[in-house]
Parts: structure tokens; sequence; C-alpha cells
């Protein structure tokens, strides 16, 4: 999502990549959005497309046929609801199909640069191992994080973690031997590790 906003933070392609990214993996996001986008980039471009359309472009994103429906249904609120415009409020964002509050938050920081902490899976498991949270949903570690966290750094907090949770802090047997923060992590729930 960082390079897909990086290449200018359109906030309608950060919600719509950030859509196609859930339960895929950060390859096939990219390149099914960079396929998306140069077929439709705009709310009313998309909605002149159909559904097995948008299938077919991010294809083989996972749930590719329900986020084709999705995207065509967000497609359509924000230009009826929102002028055709991302709205930037989090209320707003949590009320289109298929929005989270991982997919509003990371909109809200990537798109807009309004400080948000959007927490996967690796933003919620390397804080409550390490022991600087003791959570057990994601939104109790975005609350938790924001308690303990300068505002400064929660865009960027997604960003660190999930590079280190897929390189150094894996779920299964982690690599503390590896880890620049060993001395001050706890391991919690950590077993085995290398």
């Amino acid at each position: 999502m960082t390079k897909i906003a990086g290449d200018g933070p359109d906030p309608y392609r950060v919600l719509i990549s950030t859509i196609i990214s859930l339960r895929t993996k950060d390859e096939v996001t990219i390149s099914a959005s960079e396929r998306l986008f140069s077929a439709a980039d705009t709310p009313s471009a998309m909605l002149k497309l159909s559904s097995p359309a948008i299938a077919d472009l991010i294809y083989p994103a996972g749930f590719y046929r329900t986020k084709a429906d999705t995207i065509l249904k967000i497609s359509g609120i924000l230009l009826e609801e929102h002028d055709g415009k991302v709205p930037s409020r989090l209320t707003d964002l949590l009320n289109l199909p298929g929005v989270g509050r991982k997919t509003a938050n990371l909109t809200l920081g990537l798109a807009f640069g309004i400080p948000s902490i959007c927490v996967d899976t690796h933003v919620h498991r390397i804080p409550n191992r390490a022991g600087w949270i003791s959570t057990s949903n994601p939104e109790q570690t975005e609350d938790a994080l924001m308690q303990i966290l300068p505002e400064e750094f929660w865009i960027e907090i997604n960003t660190l973690l999930v590079a280190f949770g897929k390189d150094t802090c894996t779920p299964v047997s982690p690599w503390c031997s590896r880890c620049p923060i060993s001395n001050w992590c706890s391991r919690i729930g950590v077993s085995r590790h290398r």
C-alpha cells in the first residue's frame, strides 16, 4: 500500500487498492491494482466496467469476485454521496461497504496524511509479543498503541511492523537471533525461535 500511495497519494487508488489487498499477497495486490487502474482510475470510470470485468482485472486477488462487487458499490456511493471523492473522516469511510477500521485507517494515513494506526496481523502481534501492550483484538491494539506511541509515528508504524513481521518477527519461530530489539522483547507467546 505504501508503494501505491507513494505513486501519488490519490485517495481513490489507496482505498480501492486496500480493498484488493485484503487476504492477498503484496505482489498480487500491486499488479492487480495496476491492471485495474489502467482500465479505470476514478469512480465514474469504474462504474463503466462490469463486475466480471473488474474481477478479471484483479484476479488472482483473494475473493476477487466479491471485491469486484464491493469496488462497484463503493464507486457508486462515492459519486452519489461524496461528489466522487473519498471522504477523509473515519465514520464516513466505515460506512462504505467492505471498509473496516484497518482499511479506513490505512486510507486516512496514506491518502490524507491524517494520523491513524492501521492494525493488521503484524501490528497486533509484534507489540503484544514484545510486551509493549497486552491486548486481545485489533481495536484494543489501536487504542493501546495510540496511548504509547507519539502521533508522528502512527502512520508509519504499519509499514515498519509489516516489513519487520515478514522478515524477522515472523508468526512462527521468529528470528530472535537477528532481531535488533531482542534485548527489549518479552517474547510473549514465543515457544520456539531461531
